[in-house]
């Protein structure tokens, strides 16, 4: 793999400089590979808060099928970054045994810790086309996480009530139009507004908004954009016009607004009536209202010209193993990661409990529970999908460079133009 430089933003620097302190100042002290009653000890550093407590739960009963071994979890997501709290984790010296990268841009930048999973079971389970982003050779660098998807995820009820029928919005017009009628309705349907925008939220508009419109530029190909010198933007218009959309008819102010305020406390909540997220939701969801969720909820693609009806789907988050552990602690971190993924036990949680769709061979898929990852499992057999080239943007890109840019646009600091501009630049900067 070619080397490319590492995008960082001041704030950025700056983040990581404060996280390296808090995190040095809560270590204590020198990293043991085993603890004193002589259990392998596996340090376990991941992003999806969606899923830790149900995580933390499969982890102890993996402990007491395997009494030597002890695994710590720590979760960092949500209105975190995972990615600079990694690199702080690291900077500090404490490197744990299991991480998360998110494909290949984050594979080159990790590359001297990963070691090869070509041997494991979970490895040789794998779907086709899941491993395309982790993949050096004949060497197999990180395992899927699952399969996730993304789009406007709406409520049935009010859609019914304002008339409209979601199977028609595969268009920015009749999107508009359907925006146009709850808002004209808001007040009977009991509606703050149509939508919630987190504009606070760097990933909702830079990492997933953005690669429905800039995926096309690479023909949906995640190596294709990793290879390229810069990134045409040309539908760059159709980006702005539906950022424009979701801002005109969100709840406001949307740059102070969050992912816990779009998801708990006003869709969960039936105070708007769509919002941008993804089948990861659910749990949340379900727990604000289980009626709701497992009735209420249903998903739609974001409209693209040209790519009608077409849903992104792709792999979160991969798990890797740093190779720089010892061997025996190595070793434990591959047997844990193929019993969470190809034992009975393991197919239970990932189905039942995470609510992934998976990303391997050897599970009902029949028992895929929520009406969201349903809805995705269906576009991506039907192979009506987008896929995830934001994965592939120079490192830091899609949230220090064109979300920030988005942000800029929306709070009128800058034009558009400049949006597009600025951004190109440090994409082809980074991959001088």
């Amino acid at each position: 793999m070619k080397r490319n430089k590492t995008f960082l933003t001041k704030g950025f620097i700056a983040f990581m400089f404060v996280a390296v302190l808090i995190i040095a100042g809560c270590s204590s002290g020198d990293e043991n590979e085993e603890s004193t009653d002589g259990k392998t000890v596996v340090d376990i550093f991941q992003f999806k808060v969606e899923f830790k407590e149900q995580f933390e739960e499969i982890v102890k009963q993996y402990e007491e099928e395997n009494p030597d071994v002890k695994i710590d979890v720590q979760t960092v997501g949500g209105g975190n970054d995972y990615a600079a709290s990694l690199k702080s984790s690291f900077a500090a010296g404490n490197e744990p045994a299991i991480f998360n990268v998110g494909g290949p841009t984050e594979v080159e930048e990790y590359h001297d810790y990963l070691a090869d999973l070509s041997d494991t079971k979970a490895a040789e389970a794998a779907l086709e086309g899941t491993l395309t982003g982790v993949m050096e050779e004949d060497k197999i660098l990180g395992l899927p996480y699952s399969q996730e998807g993304y789009g406007y995820i709406y409520n049935k009820e009010i859609f019914e009530q304002a008339g409209i029928n979601p199977e028609e919005l595969t268009t920015y017009e009749a999107l508009e139009e359907a925006f146009a009628t709850i808002d004209s309705q808001k007040e009977d349907l009991g509606l703050e507004a149509v939508m919630a925008l987190p504009a606070k939220e760097l990933w909702v508009m830079g990492n997933h908004l953005a690669n429905t419109y800039i995926a096309p530029d690479f023909n949906n190909d995640i190596m294709e954009a990793y290879e390229s010198p810069t990134i045409p933007f040309s539908k760059g218009d159709e980006l702005q016009r539906m950022l424009d959309l979701q801002n005109e008819y969100s709840v406001q102010p949307v740059l102070s607004l969050d992912y816990s305020q779009q998801v708990e406390q006003l869709f969960s909540t039936g105070k708007v009536a769509v919002i941008q997220q993804g089948n990861w939701i659910y749990p949340t969801v379900e727990q604000m209202d289980a009626e709701f969720a497992e009735n209420n909820i249903g998903m739609i693609p974001i409209p693209v010209d040209g790519l009608e009806g077409q849903l992104p789907v792709g792999v979160p988050q991969y798990w890797v193993v740093n190779k720089n552990k010892d061997e025996k602690v190595q070793q434990a971190a591959k047997d844990f990661l193929d019993w969470l993924y190809t034992s009975d036990a393991g197919k239970d949680f990932v189905l039942d409990e995470f609510k992934f769709i998976p990303a391997y061979e050897g599970y009902d898929t029949e028992r895929i529970a929520d009406p969201l990852s349903q809805t995705v499992y269906k576009y991506a057999q039907e192979g009506d999908t987008i896929g995830w080239v934001f994965m592939a943007s120079p490192v830091g890109w899609q949230e220090d460079s064109m979300a920030v840019n988005m942000q800029r646009y929306l709070s009128g600091d800058i034009s558009w133009e400049e949006v597009i501009e600025q951004s190109t630049a440090d994409w082809e900067n980074a991959r001088q």
